[in-house]
């Protein structure tokens, strides 16, 4: 008999700011009241896997399809076939784009000691060709214990992150780094990810970095009305990716309109979070995908927003509007708005991954925005390929494709549900570009060409 056991636990990712509080930041230039800077700034920042807690299920014995799910567990599960059915990938492979000749980096606190062999029994699973996991370890990384919590969520995280960035790139080569120190401890750890995506940057790793961490801008010490130094002084690392070509992501969070506080909790009022809020960094937030057994929609994709989570998305108070915004600005006012663009992430539909960190895992559901971060970046070393060069930040020509002929060029739009959550007002999606899931969804069959097209 399967083995089944529920593990939710709390998040604390990114998350919106509502109409409302934009409106009085846009007309005063102020925190918005209750959002006081000094709640924060005694505190440090808690940056934590951006799916942390979205484990809905873990220790089945084999995966089961969509319409078992629905009828044992009660909720939708997909495999990496659904997917690729779903995104229109399998055009892609048949034409030979696969993500050959580019690389993904993942980076990770701590990484997973079964992170290979987890990956191994995954595509043996599924029938997707076989790759060797590129580990970098980045300073002292303290041996393996299955009694660390942090561990043992950063291991989770890590095998999300590299199981789907393979499964939709199967042809690219994966780098995980594991740094050592633990990101749920405050600012300490968020120099370490950037100097090792900086080191690699600098000697030519990477096309794509995939990011599914995230710390709540108002958490950083120095947070206020004017900005936060101790945050912007962390980009190096994305200027030096730009100046190279690297393209960035940054997972938007799952806990929709409201974020994590350093108590342990939520916000009562929105915020947003870093690297996802920052204007080199293409945000990627949460959709609920409706499949069945074969990948097919049997209804639109929706903003995520289960009651497991909710995908991220709103204003930042630290980063103005990017020029490329500036035709969105209606919506996103003077301020940088995330997410730009969104995949599947709901739990009520998650995704099926492989764990055996620990005993009597075996198959588990997973969603979360750290799921939908590194299959974008699948995308995005698709489109590496087919461009035959790296796209760099292609949140210019995203949006440049999102404001002309979106539909021709492989853009879906979401125009259903909100990212409420906690008690917060969220932001609704809508025709066009929203806060809720930016400007939607993709169909990949047209979306790497066109992207690979309009990119320089």
């Amino acid at each position: 008999m399967d083995r089944r056991t529920a593990r939710i636990r709390v998040a604390r990712p990114a998350a919106a700011l509502t109409a409302a509080a934009s409106a009085l930041l846009a007309c005063s230039g102020a925190v918005p009241a209750g959002t006081a800077a000094a709640d924060a700034a005694a505190q440090p920042p808690q940056a934590v896997p951006a799916a942390a807690g979205q484990t809905l299920i873990t220790g089945m014995a084999a995966p089961i399809p969509t319409s078992t799910c629905l009828t044992r567990i009660k909720v939708r599960c997909y495999s990496p076939l659904q997917y690729r059915a779903a995104y229109r990938l399998d055009p892609l492979y048949r034409s030979g784009i696969t993500g050959s000749g580019r690389t993904i980096v993942l980076v990770d606190s701590y990484g997973s000691p079964t992170v290979q062999h987890d990956l191994n029994v995954f595509d043996r699973q599924w029938g997707l060709p076989g790759a060797t996991v590129d580990v970098v370890k980045w300073g002292k990384v303290p041996a393996w214990n299955p009694k660390n919590s942090d561990q043992t969520g950063w291991a989770g995280e890590t095998t999300l992150d590299v199981e789907y960035a393979h499964a939709v790139a199967p042809g690219a080569r994966i780098v995980l780094v594991e740094t050592a120190v633990n990101e749920n401890e405050g600012i300490s750890g968020l120099p370490q990810m950037m100097s090792a995506e900086k080191y690699l940057i600098d000697r030519g790793v990477g096309d794509v970095i995939s990011q599914s961490f995230g710390a709540t801008e108002n958490t950083f010490p120095d947070f206020s009305r004017t900005g936060a130094p101790s945050l912007t002084s962390l980009r190096y690392a994305f200027t030096d990716a730009q100046q190279h070509g690297v393209t960035v992501l940054g997972a938007a969070g799952d806990t929709g309109s409201a974020s994590g506080n350093t108590a342990g909790g939520l916000y009562r009022y929105p915020a947003n979070s870093w690297p996802s809020s920052d204007p080199l960094v293409t945000s990627i937030g949460g959709t609920g995908l409706t499949l069945n057994n074969a990948g097919r929609r049997t209804a639109p994709d929706t903003t995520w927003n289960d009651g497991y989570g909710a995908g991220g998305g709103g204003w930042s108070y630290v980063f103005a509007r990017p020029s490329y915004q500036n035709a969105v600005a209606g919506t996103v006012g003077s301020h940088r708005g995330t997410p730009d663009i969104s995949m599947t992430a709901a739990v009520d539909g998650g995704a099926w991954v492989y764990s055996s960190y620990l005993p009597g895992q075996g198959w588990g559901i997973i969603g979360g925005t750290s799921e939908a971060t590194p299959i974008f970046s699948g995308i995005v070393a698709l489109a590496d390929q087919k461009a035959g060069h790296r796209l760099g930040l292609i949140n210019p020509e995203l949006y440049a494709m999102g404001e002309s002929d979106a539909a021709a060029d492989g853009i879906v739009d979401v125009t259903t549900g909100n990212n409420g959550y906690g008690g917060v007002k969220g932001n609704q999606a809508g025709r066009g570009y929203d806060l809720a899931t930016g400007w939607g969804t993709v169909d990949a069959a047209l979306f790497v060409d066109a992207l690979a097209a309009h990119s320089p």
